[in-house]
């Protein structure tokens, strides 16, 4: 990462901010598996459904998910521009790789 450029050095610090939670990193390695809905999440991490619904706002305007519809439930998936990259296991988040191992 260029440190010169402070856009990007900011891009990274929210990028990071929005991650620096127990549940929001859960999500993300839960959705690593493939798109899930909230009921699926939910059934993981145990959460009251508005606490839930907390974390995955954050994470869809720090631009990591997207919500869509299927029928009555939601479908949560990680948005086209965030690359996995080793088998998986970690992702690309422009300024840094997030690795679960």
């Amino acid at each position: 990462m260029n440190f010169k450029n402070a856009s990007s050095t900011d891009f990274c610090a929210r990028q990071l901010k929005a991650l620096a939670d127990t549940t929001r990193l859960s999500v993300v390695k839960i959705l690593m598996e493939g798109p899930k809905h909230v009921g699926e999440l939910n059934a993981v991490l145990k959460l009251e459904q508005s606490l839930l619904s907390h974390h995955l706002k954050i994470l869809r305007e720090a631009g990591f998910v997207e919500a869509t519809r299927d029928g009555k439930a939601v479908l949560y998936h990680f948005v086209p521009t965030i690359r996995q990259v080793n088998t998986g296991k970690a992702i690309d988040l422009g300024c840094c790789l997030l690795c679960f191992e």
